[in-house]
């Protein structure tokens, strides 16, 4: 009796997860759990993991976030800076995953703080808004859900509109705001004020839109 024995080898090639370093636009990234110098919880630096070297500080003991369980938490008084600008010119896309508390209002997720006019907040638990150039657009959550369910938005520029997604699903639009869109500060504005409270897991700026883009960071924020 002949006995054949088949032997069957296949090369296989594993894809490598997208990272928001793979994009040219990346303008800034605050990674989950990733360059946070802290003590004792409090935390006095959150480090750029762009190239870009835009880290978020904070000097002032009462005004430093906590870190705990691969978040950072904001109190309302609490903020991070920058001594360097991100500047967004023309298209953007910003992508944060957090999870607000309390009552939302006008909560400044990211601004300026050094420059009147410009941030990007809460101005209640389903409405974002953006401030550039002392014009001021409002654009909502349409689902019936809310910031406060916890999830992640992506806000997009592009050459006609602002687009707000939420937890993957594109929600609204309005018409842009054009100028600069300048950000120095995670959880406040100029000066000082408005100040976020909640937890935020994970920033991305980049300095351009896309349906591939978006759907990266999807995936990424969608499993965080």
């Amino acid at each position: 009796m002949l006995s054949l024995t088949k032997s069957l080898s296949l090369n296989t090639t594993k894809q490598a997860l997208w990272q928001p370093t793979d994009e040219t636009s990346l303008g800034a990234w605050y990674r989950k759990a990733s360059g946070i110098t802290e003590s004792s919880g409090a935390v006095s630096e959150w480090a750029d993991q762009s190239s870009n070297s835009i880290d978020m500080a904070q000097a002032t003991a009462d005004e430093k976030p906590t870190f705990a369980n691969a978040v950072v938490t904001f109190d309302g008084s609490d903020n991070l800076q920058s001594s360097s600008q991100i500047s967004l010119t023309g298209d953007y896309t910003v992508a944060v995953k957090f999870k607000p508390t309390g009552t939302v209002a006008n909560y400044a997720v990211l601004g300026d703080n050094t420059t009147a006019g410009q941030f990007i907040k809460l101005s209640d638990s389903d409405t974002i808004f953006i401030k550039s150039g002392g014009t001021v657009k409002g654009i909502s959550i349409t689902d019936g859900s809310e910031f406060t369910d916890g999830g992640y938005f992506v806000l997009t520029r592009d050459s006609s509109n602002f687009t707000l997604f939420w937890n993957g699903v594109q929600q609204s639009q309005v018409t842009l705001i054009a100028g600069t869109q300048l950000i120095d500060t995670i959880g406040g504005r100029y000066i000082d004020t408005e100040d976020y409270v909640g937890d935020i897991t994970e920033i991305q700026i980049f300095s351009s839109t896309s349906a591939a883009l978006i759907a990266n960071i999807d995936t990424r924020l969608g499993s965080l």
